[in-house]
């Protein structure tokens, strides 16, 4: 009896060890298999969510952060000389400047890349630029986006520009009709109606002249200094009687604009400061993942104050070149359209039905008349990246406020 329950016990203890058999172990991996598979789909899935929304929220946050610095560079444009636009010639003068680096202005090369090639037509025409609030270059970067130009400050005494009286004893002294306001490091345009060039000027009061007593006298100097221009000089315009002094901001405050904004073929969108307020030649890039820049210009055609109608900037009579010589055209702008077209980093492939990441293009200024709207084109390599349309419409204050009289 004991023998016959040993052998029992040691049955069952067998039958214990024996495992799982072969078709257990093949159900059981085909079981761990799909369930691998399905974890993996899932991670597949959640990781192309994940950097679809990240390419998403970048793009939202460069079109963000470049919209905001191109409005508060137009929203200022103009600052300091749009009262001087007809009574000192201000608007559609020739910018003549000493810089902190060379070249100085007007230049005899081209401008630094993204503006190099096309850019006033390149070396050849960087010499034609003029002043004006806003410019808007159409196809003219590089990479073959509109280049915007703006101009403006801000200066002492509400930006009033000064009478020149005349020169002083020394070449670098004006006797103005008022000094009130100017101090050590600012900088102001020397201009006069019906001359074509105008001078950059900077205050410096610390230079020792005999004749800089009086609240007439204003001593010029240091870095910014121009005695002459391409077709004047300093000690012309102060013996004219019609010449004035408009302060355009001070140096130690970096409050006077002069940039260029263009986006170049990396795509990224890059300014240059056309005053070189940090001594070098060069652009400076402002943020990565711009493909593309298009801005039409809105005018006041009656002088009411009000937006009458938008132009294309290469309609006849409003590309750059006539623009910035025909001041009574320039002074119609009083606002700016501004068209971002962004670009994701991420190279993605088609989904299971073949669509790819990007349409193969897209339409800007949609909601205006058809002979506004631009169409930008992408091909089937640019299509597997993600694409985005920002736009912005920007009022220059400067010149919604000057009187329309």
């Amino acid at each position: 009896m004991k023998h016959v329950q040993r052998m029992q016990r040691m049955n069952r203890a067998n039958r214990m060890q024996r495992g799982v058999t072969l078709i257990e172990l093949m159900v059981a991996i085909v079981i761990g298999l799909v369930v691998t598979l399905a974890v993996t789909n899932l991670l597949i899935f959640s990781e192309s969510n994940k950097r679809t929304t990240t390419a998403t929220n970048d793009m939202s946050q460069t079109g963000a952060y470049a919209a905001y610095v191109l409005d508060r560079a137009v929203r200022a444009a103009g600052s300091g000389f749009t009262q001087s636009w007809s009574l000192a010639g201000a608007f559609g003068c020739r910018l003549n400047a000493t810089l902190p680096a060379s070249p100085n202005l007007p230049r005899g090369s081209a401008f630094p890349a993204p503006f190099a090639s096309s850019f006033l037509g390149g070396a050849s025409g960087s010499a034609n630029l003029r002043v004006a609030p806003v410019l808007i270059g159409k196809n003219q970067s590089d990479a073959g986006s509109d280049v915007l130009v703006v101009m403006g400050g801000t200066a002492a005494s509400g930006d009033v520009p000064r009478l020149i009286l005349s020169a002083g004893k020394s070449a670098e002294i004006l006797r103005l009709d008022s000094t009130v306001g100017l101090a050590e490091g600012d900088l102001g345009l020397v201009s006069a109606n019906g001359t074509t060039d105008c001078l950059l000027e900077q205050v410096h009061a610390g230079s020792a002249f005999a004749d800089t007593t009086g609240n007439d006298a204003l001593p010029l100097g240091s870095t910014y200094y121009t005695a002459s221009g391409k077709a004047t000089t300093l000690g012309t315009l102060a013996a004219s009687g019609t010449a004035y002094f408009t302060p355009l901001g001070n140096v130690g405050a970096g409050n006077t604009q002069f940039q260029m904004f263009g986006v170049g073929s990396n795509h990224t969108l890059y300014s240059y400061d056309l005053l070189m307020g940090n001594a070098t030649d060069a652009s400076q890039a402002i943020a990565d993942g711009v493909a593309e820049m298009h801005a039409l210009y809105g005018l006041d055609t009656n002088a009411d104050g009000v937006l009458d109608t938008w132009v294309d900037p290469g309609a006849a009579g409003y590309d750059i070149a006539t623009l910035m010589a025909t001041p009574a055209t320039a002074r119609q702008v009083v606002a700016v359209r501004i068209a971002l077209v962004l670009r994701s980093a991420g190279y993605e492939k088609a989904n299971a039905n073949g669509e790819l990441p990007s349409p193969a293009s897209l339409t800007l200024f949609n909601d205006l008349a058809a002979s506004l709207r631009q169409t930008v084109s992408f091909s089937t390599d640019e299509q597997h990246f993600r694409h985005r349309v920002v736009e912005t419409t920007v009022p220059l204050r400067n010149v919604l406020l000057l009187p329309t009289s």
